[in-house]
């Protein structure tokens, strides 16, 4: 952690290098990133689904078509809005492809990945807000330690600050060739680093903090028919709606605003305005009720032979019956000799 001249101020710095190989294998800080927030997310999302009276891997069920669409929204998002960065002169459009490298819009990851959450909940036969209510904090708490990739790769980003928690921009380059590659480079020198807002840093507690409001607030209100999603997503929108604000790395402008921005102000109403709404289809759902529960109900077998309780004739034993025979006989005075 670097000083400055006159008073004391701590600036935070950044890793050399975001990528290690092992022989040809290259060990991306980013990738990695992705991969814990993922098992996160779902990690929690079962639980908290279990919580709620669902069937356990449910959620593990969802993701296997959540993630998938949810990676792939990402980055069309990304590469939609950031389009200049992969076509045009001198741009090369198969690394719009690249997704090791860095680029992926949130906006298009909740809404494909929702699209793949549907999915997988129409075949288990239970409702995508309930569902999405318990995955709600992981996604929130997914996104904020794939922030910290973006601190490996030195991008997102504000302006210049004399804050003492800036954080410090080195210069990467390759070691071999010595030409500047910020993503797989490495930083050959830490002299006079730029020092920058840590956007990455503000919103990774901000998601951090959405995470743990959704958990306080569900618990308390008991939320369900999708208001906990709506709550996080509202949040966090909110949150990024100003983070964005901060930044100054390049990005397609909307009425000379950053187009995140619109995107974030359309989130958090859509969010509020759910949130709001939903709160007339009554209390939390009640999972027992579901189609793809009720399916999972095996009817039980009974261990012992049931009663009778209707009263059944008496089969007399055979010597009983014929003393009973004999006797009619001598009544009759028909005894056989």
């Amino acid at each position: 952690m670097s000083t400055a001249a006159g008073p004391v101020l701590a600036y935070i710095p950044s890793p050399p290098q975001g990528v290690w190989h092992l022989g040809p294998l290259p060990v991306r800080a980013y990738a990695l990133c992705i991969i814990v927030g993922i098992i996160v997310a779902i990690w929690l999302g079962e639980r908290r689904y279990r919580a709620r009276g669902g069937p356990a891997g449910t959620v593990i069920d969802i993701a296997v078509w959540a993630v998938p669409f949810g990676l792939v929204g990402g980055r069309l998002y990304h590469v939609a809005t950031d389009w200049w960065r992969y076509f045009g002169t001198g741009k090369n459009p198969v690394d719009a492809l690249k997704i090791w490298d860095g680029g992926l819009g949130i906006p298009g990851a909740i809404a494909l990945g929702a699209l793949g959450a549907w999915i997988a909940c129409r075949r288990k036969r239970v409702p995508l807000p309930f569902a999405a209510d318990a995955i709600a904090p992981g996604i929130a708490f997914a996104q904020a330690i794939g922030r910290i990739g973006n601190y490996f790769n030195q991008e997102l980003y504000g302006g210049a600050t004399k804050l003492p928690w800036g954080l410090e921009i080195f210069q990467r380059v390759d070691p071999g060739t010595g030409v500047p590659d910020n993503l797989n480079g490495v930083a050959i020198s830490t002299a006079s680093p730029q020092i920058v807002h840590p956007t990455f840093l503000y919103e990774l507690i901000w998601d951090v903090l959405i995470g743990v409001l959704v958990i306080v607030l569900d618990r308390r209100l008991r939320l369900g028919h999708g208001r906990a999603f709506a709550l996080y997503v509202a949040g966090y929108a909110f949150g990024r709606f100003w983070i964005e604000l901060l930044r100054t790395d390049q990005a397609t402008m909307v009425f000379n605003v950053r187009i995140n921005v619109w995107i974030m102000t359309l989130l958090f109403l859509g969010g509020v305005l759910y949130f709001l709404l939903a709160r007339s289809r009554g209390p939390r759902e009640d999972p027992a009720m579901f189609p793809g529960v009720l399916d999972l109900e095996e009817p039980i077998e009974p261990t012992e032979p049931a009663e009778s309780t209707e009263d059944e004739p008496e089969t007399e034993a055979p010597e009983e019956k014929e003393d009973q025979d004999d006797e009619v006989k001598a009544a009759d005075g028909s005894t056989s000799p």
